[in-house]
Parts: C-alpha cells; sequence; structure tokens
C-alpha cells in the first residue's frame, strides 16, 4: 500500500529541531550536573580521604613500638627495663634483588659470611611481613650508614628504638619471662599493624606474658618526607609514643639474685614468703636461661643446648615442678594427730622397721630411735613413729590438715602454666584408680611418699601458715597483697607444739643442725626433707643399698627443706627443693643453702661472706658458669660446614615459650609416670624402703 507524501514544512524542520536541541541540551547539562556533583563530591566529602592519600605519596609514616612499662620490685629497682637500641632488620615482602641488598649490608655493617648465611636462613622461613633480624646493638656510625643509603636498600628497615633488657639474667628468667617477635598466627588473628612493626616485641611467657596488656604502651609514629624515588629530604614531626605502666612485684630483687646464686649447680627452687602477708619475697627456679637471649632472638644452637640439659632449665620448677614432699610433711601430720586426740607426749618404740601384712616398711635409722614422742619424732624424722600413729587414726584424719595449709591448693598468681600436686584421700584413689584405699597407702602418705606430691611453693606457703597461724595467701603483684589473712581452723597451743619441734630440728639435735643460724640473736626452725625416685629390691637391701653419690643423677634423691625465722616470732618463711641432689655435697645441701638464704635476710654482709666462700668451688657465678657450658657445647659441635654453622646460629623458629616447650612436657611427664610407679603400693610402696635423712647437729 503506498503511504500518503508527507510534505515537511519549514515549521515542522524547526520544531524538531528545537526538540532534538532541547533533548541533547538536557543530556549534556545533566551529565554536567553529575560531574560537577562528583567532583563537588571529590573535593568536598573525599577531600580527606586524597588528601592523606597525596600526603602518602609525600610522607612516609611507620609506627614507632611503644617503650614498654618496666618491672620493679618492692623497692622500686628494675627487675625489667629497656635500653637504647640500633638495630636493623629485613621485611621479606619489601625486599628486592635480596643477593645485592645482602652484599652491600656485608659491606656496611661488616657481617660475617656466616652472619648472611644465617639471615638467608630466617629469610627463607619468615612469614613476609615478619622482620628479620639483620643487626641488632649496632654503633650510630654504622646505623647512620645504613640511613644515608636507604635508597639503595629496599626492604631494609633500620630502627632506633628500645629493647628489653633484664639486669639479673637468668637469676630472673623464670619470673619475668621474656618477650618476642609476634608469629604469624597472633598477626592473622588481630591484624594489627603494631604485630609487624620492626623492633616490637611482645610478651611470651612470665609475668611479661601475663601483664602484657599492662606493660605494652600505646605506639607513636614517625613522618619523614620523601622524593617520588623514595629518598629522604626530611624528617617532620613525629607523634610520640606512650609509655606501658610499671608493674610493682612483691620480690626483693636483691633476694632474688642471693637465692638464684646460692642454689649454686642444683637442680631446684626456692620460694621465700613474708609471714605478716604473704608477699612473695623470692621465687628462683634454677638452672634457667638467660631471657635477653630469649627476647633478642634465641639461636637454634642454644635451643637445643636448653632443650638436651637433663637439670631442665627451660621448666620454671617452682610451679611447674612436682615431688613427693618427703618427711617436710611430718609437722604437719602432728598438728593433724594432735587435732584427732593423740596425746604428743605418748611414745612409740622404733625397732627400724614395722611390719603390715606381708609388707616391712623400714624407718631411716636401721637401728631404730627407741621410744619417741612426737616432738622427738619430727626432730629425729621417726618414719616408724608416723607409720604407727596413721595406721591407727586413717589417712582421713590427715589430708584436711594437709590441705589446710597448703597442699594441693590452687592459688591465684599471674602466670600461664602450673602444676598443683596431689593431696590424695580414699575418695581420690578411688575416682582416679577405681581401687580402695589401702594402710600401706596411709603409710606411705605418713612420710610424704607415695601419691603425695607438692609444688615448691605449695612448702613455702605450708611453712608461712604453720609459722603464722593464719591462712596467708601467696602474692606476687603489689596491687594484690591480701594483707588481713584469717587465723587457721587450729589450736594455737598445737601449733606451739609443732613450731618448738621444728626448733628443735635445728637447735636440738634434730636432722637439720646444719642450718643453725650464726646471726646472734635468730634462731631458725626447719624440718628437713628426703623423696626417693626409686624402689630399691630386696636383693639390693640384703648386699647393701647403693649411696646416691653411686647413682645416676635422675636416680638420686630429692632434698627437700621447709624453714621459718626467727623460731619465737616468725617473720619469714621458705621452702627448698632440689632435684636428685642426693645430701651428696655439704655446702649444696638444703641445710646450709636454707640457712645462708635466711641469714640474707637477717645480716646481709654475713650471707655474702658465706656465698663468696664456697661459690669459687662450683666454677664461678651463674654468668661464668653459663657461659663456659655455653662454650663447651659450641666446641662439641664446631668444626661444621658454613652452612651448618649459619643453620646452627640461625634464629629457632619453632621455639615455643619456655614453659611450654617440648623438653619440659617430657620432664614433666616422666614425673608423672615416676610418681605413679611409687604410689602404686601394689608393689609394694616406696615409704618402704624409708629416707635416707641422718641427724646432723
Amino acid at each position: 500500500m503506498n503511504r500518503p507524501t508527507r510534505i515537511v514544512t519549514e515549521a515542522n524542520q524547526s520544531y524538531s529541531f528545537s526538540r532534538r536541541a532541547v533533548a541533547l541540551g538536557g543530556l549534556q547539562g545533566g551529565v554536567g550536573l553529575l560531574l560537577a556533583a562528583r567532583m563537588g563530591w571529590l573535593s568536598i566529602a573525599e577531600n580527606e580521604h586524597y588528601q592523606m592519600m597525596a600526603e602518602s605519596n609525600r610522607v612516609n609514616m611507620t609506627l614507632m613500638p611503644p617503650r614498654r612499662g618496666w618491672i620493679v620490685d618492692r623497692h622500686g629497682v628494675p627487675i625489667a627495663n629497656n635500653r637504647t637500641d640500633f638495630r636493623v632488620d629485613i621485611i621479606p615482602d619489601r625486599l628486592q634483588d635480596k643477593d645485592r641488598v645482602l652484599a652491600l649490608l656485608q659491606e656496611i655493617l661488616g657481617l660475617k659470611p656466616e652472619d648472611v648465611e644465617r639471615i638467608k636462613i630466617d629469610l627463607k622461613r619468615a612469614a613476609g611481613f615478619q622482620p628479620v633480624q639483620v643487626a641488632e646493638n649496632l654503633d650510630w656510625e654504622r646505623f647512620a650508614a645504613i640511613g644515608v643509603r636507604l635508597p639503595e636498600l629496599p626492604g631494609v628497615a633500620p630502627t632506633r628504638g628500645f629493647s628489653r633488657n633484664y639486669p639479673g639474667g637468668a637469676a630472673v628468667a623464670h619470673l619475668t619471662g621474656y618477650v618476642g617477635a609476634a608469629t604469624a598466627e597472633q598477626y592473622r588473628k588481630t591484624r594489627d599493624p603494631l604485630l609487624v612493626t620492626p623492633g616490637f616485641k611482645l610478651g611470651k611467657d612470665g609475668l611479661e606474658k601475663s601483664l602484657e596488656g599492662e606493660l605494652r604502651g600505646v605506639p607513636g609514629a614517625k613522618r619523614i618526607e620523601v622524593t617520588a624515588r623514595g629518598k629522604l629530604v626530611r624528617e617532620l614531626a613525629t607523634r610520640p609514643d606512650q609509655p606501658g605502666q610499671t608493674g610493682r612485684l612483691t620480690i626483693d630483687i636483691g633476694l632474688q639474685e642471693y637465692a638464684a646464686r646460692r642454689l649454686g649447680t642444683n637442680s631446684g627452687s626456692a620460694v621465700v614468703i613474708d609471714c605478716k602477708t604473704g608477699e612473695m619475697l623470692a621465687m628462683v627456679s634454677m638452672p634457667a636461661y638467660d631471657p635477653n637471649s630469649f627476647s633478642d632472638g634465641i639461636s637454634h644452637l642454644e635451643w637445643e643446648m636448653l632443650s638436651k640439659d637433663d637439670h631442665v632449665p627451660l621448666m620454671n620448677k617452682v610451679l611447674q615442678g612436682l615431688y613427693p614432699p618427703g618427711s617436710t610433711v611430718k609437722p604437719m601430720n602432728a598438728l593433724a594427730l594432735m587435732a584427732a586426740g593423740v596425746n604428743p607426749e605418748e611414745r612409740i618404740g622404733c625397732s627400724g622397721a614395722m611390719r603390715v601384712g606381708n609388707g616391712i616398711f623400714h624407718c631411716h635409722k636401721r637401728g631404730g630411735h627407741g621410744a619417741v614422742n612426737m616432738k622427738t619424732a619430727v626432730m629425729q624424722s621417726c618414719d616408724i613413729y608416723f607409720y604407727e600413729m596413721v595406721r591407727r587414726l586413717g589417712y582421713d584424719k590427715i589430708a584436711p590438715i594437709a590441705r589446710l595449709v597448703g597442699l594441693g591448693e590452687r592459688f591465684d598468681l599471674p602466670f600461664p602454666s602450673q602444676r598443683y600436686g596431689t593431696m590424695p584421700d580414699p575418695a581420690w584413689k578411688m575416682a582416679k584408680y577405681k581401687e580402695d584405699w589401702t594402710v600401706a597407702d596411709s603409710l606411705n602418705a605418713s612420710i610424704g611418699q607415695g601419691y603425695v606430691l607438692a609444688n615448691p611453693l605449695q612448702l613455702a606457703v605450708m611453712a608461712s601458715r604453720l609459722a603464722s597461724g593464719r591462712q596467708l595467701k601467696p602474692s606476687i603483684l603489689a596491687s594484690q597483697v591480701e594483707r588481713n589473712a584469717p587465723a587457721l581452723d587450729i589450736d594455737p597451743a598445737h601449733l606451739a607444739h609443732v613450731r618448738d619441734a621444728m626448733f628443735g630440728v635445728v637447735n636440738e639435735g634434730g636432722t637439720g643442725g646444719a642450718a643453725r643460724m650464726l646471726v646472734p640473736g635468730v634462731s631458725l626452725a626447719a624440718k628437713t626433707g628426703t623423696a626417693q625416685v626409686r624402689r630399691i629390691t630386696r636383693g639390693e637391701r640384703a648386699s647393701g643399698v647403693l649411696g646416691n653419690g653411686q647413682l645416676p643423677f635422675k636416680l638420686r634423691d630429692h632434698a627437700l627443706f621447709v624453714c621459718f625465722a626467727p623460731a619465737d616470732n616468725p617473720r619469714y618463711a621458705a621452702g627448698i627443693v632440689l632435684e636428685h641432689n642426693g645430701h651428696t655435697v655439704r655446702n649444696l645441701d638444703t641445710p646450709l643453702i636454707g640457712r645462708d638464704i635466711m641469714t640474707y635476710l637477717f645480716d646481709r654482709d654475713r650471707a655474702m661472706a658465706s656465698l663468696a666462700e664456697v661459690e669459687p668451688t662450683w666454677g664461678g657465678d651463674i654468668k661464668t658458669r653459663m657461659a663456659a657450658t655455653a662454650e663447651q657445647f659450641r666446641l662439641a659441635n664446631a668444626g661444621k660446614p658454613t652452612a651448618v654453622a649459619a643453620a646452627a646460629a640461625a634464629t629457632e623458629i619453632n621455639a615455643t615459650a619456655a614453659t611450654e616447650a617440648p623438653a619440659v612436657t617430657a620432664a614433666a611427664a616422666a614425673s608423672n609416670t615416676t610418681a605413679a610407679i611409687v604410689g602404686n603400693t601394689s608393689q609394694g610402696g616406696i615409704a618402704g624402703e624409708g629416707s635416707t635423712e641422718s641427724p646432723d647437729e
């Protein structure tokens, strides 16, 4: 079909053009408005954002690690502080042309070939964002030389800041713990940029870890103007950091360091408590590691040395070590017997052995003590007296008093790793082993063997409660001291009788005569203890029991000691445990160590003079002996290829917290196994072998 021809007039053309012009103009106007709005948004609403981006192109801003809060003792003396540190790190993610950069660093800093190899190993193992240490404690000249040539060293981060410092070294290792770089897992969990800032360290163990929130502080920021190529133009105003809070402890650092030195070459621990407040004045576990080494980044070789040491320097023995308390429980047992109605003057005949059923339980004195009353039994540490009394009454009469004086108790202390021991009774044995309690179990427990286990802190608390008559709670933070502990629910006359017996242990011909104080007017009350860690067969007993000096280290008896002074008005109490000490060396045994530690509290000059006489015979002070041990271990591993030596010097990236190290776990497992074996009375009972104590006047 043909459409009619449309005639386009001039008017029609004019109208069509005007409509199109309006539409196009409107579209252009809309686009213009959109552009104007966008420009307004960018220039007004987004002004700060883009200004910051532009500023970041001109100015580099990096976080400055905050100065960590100090840890100080009761007198304000620093236990952990900070020292000025010039260091150089590499950020792997930012590193370009590794070989060229390492060559320049070697030239500028004078690095040894093994140092360069160590850095390469650390770079290979590290996560991309984790700083890898190149050098620390640099002098100003070398540090400044790195700063001048920084544009040639992409990925290199020179840092001027503060490093953690522990003036007491190994003496405070298990008290303070140490700091270290954040792990990849910690960063991924929080994405906190501070964690990957070169030079920043956070608490890894001990009080450093528990008090992290208070000690960390708030980071500062450093602003540097640079060119487009990253070359330094000038330093701009910086935001200062806010230091962390100071943590004040109840510890007396002088006593802490003295006790650590006085333990000598022993594997052991010592705890000293104020009998008026429960404040811990010393908490020492030796041997230990140098926390400065851990904070700087411990080498694989040093970690291996510490892990292989049979004295387990990585373990905090005060809180993680569990031991049969041996005869140190006899004063507590005496309290329980009197509370159960036993007359302390009643005498029991000790012939040196006691038959119970088919078993024979021996006293440590083969010929026996004769007829003894309660005081004499405590003084002479007579096993037969306590065997007989506990056989009559049952251990149910003892366990509640043991718990009252602190055995098996958990204390609220700021340490991440603690073990609490066992104060057994029939209900406990049935729940754990599904077996009935036996008479042999009671006899074992009566002399602190069998299933009974305690840590050194619990023994020190026991001594402080016997001394004070109050339910003291141990504290180590000055802000958490409980000064008004309630009185123990024990007859004061019974406590006086026990204190008199403990006075006799040292001053009236008991087993602890060597601990007699040399300070005029001050007397010491104490109880010695010996805990066996092996079974003595009948064949060995018949042929002659081997002495501790004839046995390997791990088979020797533990030596224990609890004490307080002055005996007539107790102010300080202590607990000392020496692993596998075996009473083999007199000046390294518990009585003399206990005497000297308590002497320090009343006459420091006399105590230091006593230490000066014996310390040279052990190979010098702690630092000297540790250096000698490290050198011996290094020499044993010397002569190896450069690559092997570099691997040994490389930072140990698999190092866990010291108290959680595999060596500590293994030692704890071995201790548990030994306790289970000697505690299983179906095999005869460790108490059947007696103890090795003897009077020492």
